[in-house]
C-alpha cells in the first residue's frame, strides 16, 4: 500500500528542505517521493530540472515497467522523440520505452507515476 500525506503543498518554500539532489547532477537535477509502497516499489515522485540542465551525462533511460509522466511546470527537450514536452504534457510510457535525455528550458517541474510491481521481465 502507497504511504499517505495529506494535503500538503510540495511545491511551496516550507518544502524546499525535503527535496534531494540527484546523484551527479551538481544540484541541477532534485526529486521529491510523494509516496511510495515499500512492498512493491511502486512511487510518486516530483523531479525537478534546473533551468538550462542537460541529462546527457545520464544518457537515455529505459525502465522494465511503465510509467507516466506530467509536465507541472516548464518545458523540457525529449532528445529520443525529438520534441519539447510543455507544460500539461503527459506520457504514459511502457516497459522498456527509450526517453532522454532531457534539455531544461527554464526550471521544469515533473510529476512521475511509476509501476515497479509490473515489471516485464
Amino acid at each position: 500500500m502507497k504511504s499517505t500525506k495529506s494535503y500538503w503543498n510540495p511545491l511551496s518554500d516550507e518544502s524546499s528542505q525535503a527535496w534531494e539532489v540527484i546523484a551527479g547532477s551538481d544540484g541541477n537535477l532534485l526529486q521529491l517521493t510523494l509516496a511510495e509502497d515499500g512492498d512493491n516499489g511502486d512511487y510518486t515522485r516530483l523531479t525537478k530540472f534546473k533551468d538550462g540542465y542537460s541529462t546527457e551525462a545520464f544518457g537515455m533511460k529505459s525502465h522494465d515497467y511503465p510509467e507516466e509522466i506530467f509536465v507541472i511546470s516548464g518545458r523540457l527537450y525529449d532528445k529520443a522523440f525529438d520534441m519539447w514536452l510543455e507544460q500539461g504534457h503527459y506520457a504514459s510510457r511502457p516497459p522498456f520505452e527509450e526517453h532522454g535525455p532531457f534539455i531544461a528550458d527554464g526550471d521544469v517541474v515533473i510529476l512521475e507515476v511509476s509501476y515497479p510491481a509490473q515489471a516485464q521481465v
